[in-house]
């Protein structure tokens, strides 16, 4: 009895280790939503890179549930550089098979999504020095309805991550 307790012991913390050891990690933070996402609720993030010359991976995170509907994901994300350059893109991410199965990671009906941002064409490099600030809002339509979604349901979570590259 006592040697299974070590063992089951010694496997809790070999994973918590495993868990929490992510040498790629520069910034990762995520930000509830309400039981709805308004179509004008802005999810902003506040970066501060630590240098100007390495290049990085960027990422949209979202945390999904079962109540979420569609196949897709319009968002729009808009990055203000430190000197007052923004660049802003509409980008469209598959959410679920054609079956319907949700797309992500995760046991139970929470799927956690790891969508690339910048990095996974061409290097992104911070070029600039300072504060820079990433907006993230749905931009979802339904087909044939020229109004957006208002009130987007079944996200629970919006993250920003910034990865060291593997080069």
């Amino acid at each position: 009895m006592v040697r299974s307790n070590v063992v089951l012991f010694l496997f809790i913390v070999s994973f918590i280790g495993l868990e929490s050891c992510d040498s790629n990690r520069v910034y990762d933070t995520y930000q509830s939503v309400p039981n709805k996402w308004h179509k004008d609720s802005v999810v902003s993030f506040k970066v501060n890179p630590p240098d100007s010359t390495n290049a990085y991976n960027l990422f949209v995170n979202l945390r999904n549930t079962n109540a979420y509907k569609y196949n897709n994901l319009f968002l729009i994300v808009e990055m203000a550089y430190p000197h007052g350059k923004t660049i802003k893109d509409t980008l469209e991410y598959r959410m679920a098979e054609p079956s319907g199965k949700l797309l992500g990671t995760g046991y139970t009906d929470v799927k956690e999504n790891k969508l690339w941002y910048k990095g996974h064409e061409s290097s992104f490099v911070f070029n600039e020095a300072g504060t820079y600030t990433v907006n993230i809002q749905h931009a979802m339509r339904e087909n044939g309805k020229v109004n957006g979604v208002v009130e987007l349901e079944g996200i629970t979570d919006v993250g920003f991550r910034v990865e060291h590259t593997n080069n």
